[in-house]
Parts: C-alpha cells; sequence; structure tokens
C-alpha cells in the first residue's frame, strides 16, 4: 500500500510539475536566438541584420482570438507610432502559416505592417515550445527585455512603454 502511495503522490507530483512548464526557451536576460526568416518569394530577414535596433517580434496564429486582439492593438496603437523609428523593427510572424495563407488573412484584416511566414515553427521553436500570442522585445543589444505570452490591454500598455524606453 505504501509504495502505491507513493507511486501516486510521484505522480502527481510530475504532473503538477509538467503543468507548470509554460513552454519557454528564451526568457528576459538571454540573447536572440539566430534566425532567418525565408518567404515564399525567397525574400530574407536574418537576426544578424537587426544588430542595434529595438526589435518586437510577435509569434500569432490566424486562428487564435488573444492573438486578433493583440493584432488590433498593434495596428491602431503600437505602429503608428514606432513604424518610422529607423531604431525599430517589428516582425509579426504566423506560426505555422505560409506567405499566401498571411496574404490572405491581410485581405481581410487590413493590417499596413508586414506578416511573415514560419510554414514549420523553426523560428517559433527556437523561442518556445507552445503557447501563442507569444512578444519579445530585443534591446539593441540583442538581448531579450520582454518576453510575454497571451494577450492582456495592460500588459501591452506595460510593452508599448518598454519599447518608447527602449529607443531613447
Amino acid at each position: 500500500m505504501k509504495k502505491y502511495l507513493l507511486t501516486v503522490l510521484l505522480a502527481i507530483f510530475a504532473f503538477v510539475a509538467r503543468a507548470q512548464n509554460d513552454g519557454d526557451i528564451i526568457k528576459v536576460g538571454d540573447q536572440m536566438p539566430a534566425f532567418t526568416i525565408v518567404s515564399d518569394d525567397g525574400k530574407q530577414i536574418s537576426s544578424a541584420s537587426l544588430k542595434g535596433k529595438v526589435v518586437l517580434i510577435n509569434f500569432f496564429a490566424t486562428w487564435c482570438p488573444p492573438c486578433q486582439k493583440e493584432l488590433a492593438e498593434v495596428q491602431q496603437k503600437l505602429w503608428p507610432k514606432f513604424k518610422d523609428d529607423k531604431n525599430f523593427q517589428l516582425l509579426v510572424i504566423g506560426r505555422e502559416h505560409t506567405d499566401a495563407e498571411l496574404a490572405k488573412y491581410n485581405e481581410k484584416k487590413g493590417f499596413t505592417f508586414p506578416l511573415y511566414p514560419d510554414k514549420n515553427r523553426a523560428i517559433f521553436g527556437a523561442f518556445a515550445k507552445n503557447l501563442i500570442p507569444r512578444t519579445y522585445l530585443i534591446g539593441k543589444d540583442g538581448k531579450v527585455i520582454y518576453a510575454g505570452k497571451g494577450y492582456t490591454e495592460e500588459e501591452f500598455a506595460g510593452l508599448m512603454d518598454k519599447i518608447g524606453a527602449s529607443l531613447k
């Protein structure tokens, strides 16, 4: 009976520990992972080319309701405020989407910022294992200064402040 009870307790502990794992690979203070975004038309953006810029990376999916709310805020508040700053780069990356899918989605939504494909989670997989939306703010030194998952208006407002402060 004691062995059975111990086994059950260990199983419960393992389950709780696993549930606590939120899929983070990259955390605040870590260096931005190396990656290259490749569009269907062959256009490439490498993380190395972003050196010295404040970079906001947002992972989303077209079917994700919290992602829709967050991208609407990016369109209304973030993009108009920071798009003309030469020291800022926005990368909104569609997890498991192609350029064609993103073009169709953008036609429906009317976003004025670019969307980039991550067809097989190659880029997402360097940052996290699961959960979207995910947002990472990278400082000019290439280190992560903000890592968020999910979406709330309060966190988005704080992110806007962090971007502004990082660009000064």
